[in-house]
């Protein structure tokens, strides 16, 4: 597959994040081969792809919990990323036995900071979410759009500038994932970060990052970057542009 035509997004903030020809194997099994990105401070990069072609490999990579068997990862400069990144995987994990502020309060428990000083620090996060009034709430007594606004809040918490995220919304019903592109847009806009999400639906993906990578299926390579030239805050699929970008962006995955 010939790679598509790209407009490099601007990376005059610094780049953050660099992947330099990596490759990862398991076993017999190659995931990635010779992959490169980068992601600006601040970006939003969205990383599409088909089912096994290593897009949460790529994540599991950045955030420190592998290394490659060839090129190289930094995050901030340093190969040392698990301080820099902070991962939410594709489930919740929420504690039942935690109510909503408590299971938001946990990275910075596991920081060193005392459980009532780490829900004192949680709570304004509540009300900026739309939670306000789901504090004390069990794990079992939220909707899954409120679980996945705890597990996201409890990733901001942990106070690292790279927000890993994997399949954020991939559980959820088509009407409540509507709901919630549009709140991680006003969330980061709040709490800006650099962030790289993986994703299935390419919708998704344009309406959410600044940038779209489309990997190819295994082993996975980088065959298009597609900037979204529009900003992320109340998009529609409706405009021209996003339609543009997701067409594009399908095409690389044909």
């Amino acid at each position: 597959m010939a790679p598509v035509a790209v407009q490099t997004a601007s990376t005059s903030a610094g780049t953050q994040v660099a992947v330099q020809g990596v490759t990862r194997r398991f076993g017999s099994v190659t995931a990635l081969r010779d992959l490169s990105l980068d992601v600006a401070a601040g970006q939003v990069l969205a990383v599409v792809g088909s089912s096994g072609c290593g897009k949460s490999t790529l994540l599991e990579l950045v955030a420190g919990l592998q290394e490659p068997d060839a090129g190289s990862v930094s995050v901030g400069g340093s190969a040392d990323r698990r301080d820099s990144c902070a991962y939410m995987p594709q489930r919740d994990l929420l504690l039942p036995w935690r109510d909503a502020v408590g299971n938001a309060a946990l990275a910075l428990e596991c920081q060193g900071i005392s459980r009532a000083a780490a829900r004192d620090r949680a709570r304004p996060l509540f009300e900026r979410f739309g939670l306000a009034e789901f504090e004390s709430a069990r794990p079992a007594e939220l909707s899954g759009g409120m679980r996945q606004r705890v597990a996201f809040m409890r990733t901001l918490l942990a106070g690292r500038p790279v927000l890993l995220l994997d399949e954020p919304f991939g559980a959820l019903d088509a009407i409540t994932r509507s709901s919630m592109h549009e709140w991680l847009g006003q969330a980061l806009v709040a709490e800006p970060r650099t962030v790289i999400m993986v994703t299935h639906d390419v919708e998704e993906a344009v309406l959410l990052a600044d940038r779209v990578a489309v990997l190819s299926p295994r082993p996975g390579r980088t065959v298009a970057e597609l900037d979204v030239p529009l900003p992320r805050v109340h998009r529609s699929v409706s405009d021209p542009l996003v339609q543009e970008v997701r067409e594009r962006a399908l095409e690389a995955l044909r």
